[in-house]
């Protein structure tokens, strides 16, 4: 079939009932996430994974995926009105956004933010669904000697899947993919790292890992924080209209951050916050008045607005087409396949084309429905604003430790959200992001079965495995980036001991 007829396919799924309550709700609290700020997107989509086992798996998916991507227009409501990010990649929103709001465009300013989070985020559909199929299509050659070295390299790359220190990243990926070794070995039906505790022979669920480290460990980290309370401006929807200046302004931007944020999308690591810092050096670059940045431009709202937004397409790419997450909140997505017994990869386009169809037509009607729910309701948005943290993480953390009973019935899962918790707690408060423990957990498994599987296949001769023409390709790609980032690390060191010098 071509693309237009599976497109029509995924419209009928996505229309369904279920699915489109679902898109609904997701995208109301994916807003609500990025409105409040202390609460994350992947801490959410972590508590409400143990929610979504009795719903069919498409409709889960469709729900997760709407609260990833509504997330990043709720984000510029507080960065506008309050100058505090809702979300990481709102940051950037603040440096004009919060002007125009002292000068009484706020309004204006939140109008060009959805408006250019909507025209960015259908490029970033687009890309997703003329991109996905062919490299799905691609990596139907893979055999598991491919595919360990396929997840081989994605750990290597996604080391700098923070942003911050890649030692550190390393760290918390070997961590992962050492909890992932725990339970029944799949193959020989050994328990392994069991220490005799008969519940761990079924290994850590990724579930019940993702809400205590994200839920639990965000609540307290949240909790130990002090609490601001600045004061929320009044909008009415007549504030919302921009100027005929304001839209000739804005409309370029708001398309150069799109293809912008699409393109860093497809790169390892927090996209769509590196996306909006690229798109705001491009408009400031592109700008007849430079100097106008940061005192209330607003190309530097509607740019940065739209790159997040399409970045959060484009990487659904890798995760879709590949089975690889590259930032944090594809890596939870990709738990969210899991636990409904769902591989993502190249047979998922296959296998599973309602599913993949249904999920990336419901991304185009939720950006109509962010659009929509958005500028007329940025009023109720503001008053939640007021809620305060006291009354609201208690009330999050009640709704986690439930989801984490609910998924075996077991007390012991409780013992271990709580522990996981505590763990993702100091992991911030030290300056460890918790996402590569998540991807090393998520990955690790596939790597061992990709090695014992290719070496079954390769007699046990590990050279015919590395030298394979696609695993080769590939492991040669890790080797490069392995090489690049060691001599990037030397170089910077060298540097450093030159400037202590002088």
């Amino acid at each position: 079939m071509d693309v237009w007829s599976l497109l029509l396919q995924g419209f009928y799924i996505s229309i369904s009932p279920g699915n489109l309550s679902a898109c609904i709700i997701g995208v109301l609290i994916g807003t609500l996430v990025g409105v409040l700020p202390g609460i994350d997107t992947v801490s959410t989509i972590a508590m409400l994974l143990p929610f979504s086992y009795g719903m069919d798996s498409t409709t889960a998916l469709i729900l997760f995926a709407g609260i990833y991507y509504g997330s990043k227009y709720g984000g510029s409501t507080t960065s506008i009105l309050l100058n505090v990010p809702g979300e990481a990649a709102s940051t950037v929103t603040c440096l004009d956004g919060y002007p125009m709001g002292q000068k009484g465009r706020g309004g204006a300013a939140l109008a060009v933010a959805a408006i250019g989070s909507f025209i960015a985020g259908t490029i970033g559909v687009i890309g997703l669904t003329l991109f996905a199929p062919p490299l799905a299509q691609a990596a139907l050659a893979f055999g598991p000697p491919e595919y360990f070295a396929l997840a081989l390299v994605g750990l290597i790359v996604l080391t700098k899947l923070t942003g911050t220190s890649i030692l550190k990243s390393g760290l918390m990926a070997a961590i992962g993919v050492m909890l992932g070794t725990v339970g029944l070995d799949s193959l020989s039906g050994i328990s392994r790292f069991t220490f005799g505790i008969g519940e761990l022979d079924r290994g850590f669920d990724l579930s019940i890992l993702a809400m205590g480290v994200f839920g639990i460990g965000e609540i307290l980290t949240v909790m130990t924080q002090p609490e601001d309370h600045p004061e929320i401006p009044r909008l009415k929807i007549r504030d919302l209209y921009p100027n005929r200046e304001e839209w000739r302004r804005s409309v370029p931007a708001m398309f150069r951050g799109g293809i912008a944020g699409f393109l860093v999308g497809l790169l390892p690591g927090p996209a769509a916050t590196i996306s909006s810092f690229v798109s705001y050096a491009l408009e400031k670059r592109c700008s007849k008045n430079p100097a106008e940045f940061g005192h209330g431009a607003i190309e530097g709202v509607a740019g940065p607005e739209a790159a997040n937004n399409s970045a959060i397409a484009a990487t659904m790419i890798p995760l879709l087409s590949l089975g690889l997450p590259f930032c944090g909140a594809t890596a939870i997505l990709l738990s969210g396949f899991m636990i409904h017994g769902i591989t993502p990869g190249p047979a998922l386009i296959t296998q599973q084309p309602e599913l993949f169809w249904g999920l990336i037509v419901s991304m185009y009607i939720g950006n109509v429905l962010l659009l929509i729910i958005n500028l007329p309701l940025i009023g109720v948005f503001v008053q939640l604003l007021r809620t305060p943290l006291n009354i609201l993480m208690p009330l999050v953390a009640v709704v986690t430790l439930t989801g984490a009973y609910a998924v075996n019935n077991s007390v012991f899962d409780l013992l271990w959200v709580v522990l996981f918790g505590i763990l993702g707690f100091f992991l911030h408060r030290t300056g460890f992001e918790p996402a590569p423990l998540i991807i090393g957990m998520v990955i690790g498994p596939e790597l061992e079965r990709g090695l014992v599987q290719g070496l079954i296949i390769c007699n046990g001769s590990i050279w015919s495995l590395v030298t394979r023409p696609i695993a080769g390709t590939i492991l040669s790609f890790g080797a490069v980036v392995l090489v690049y980032s060691a001599g990037k690390w030397l170089y910077k060191a060298g540097n450093a001991r030159e400037k202590i010098k002088c």
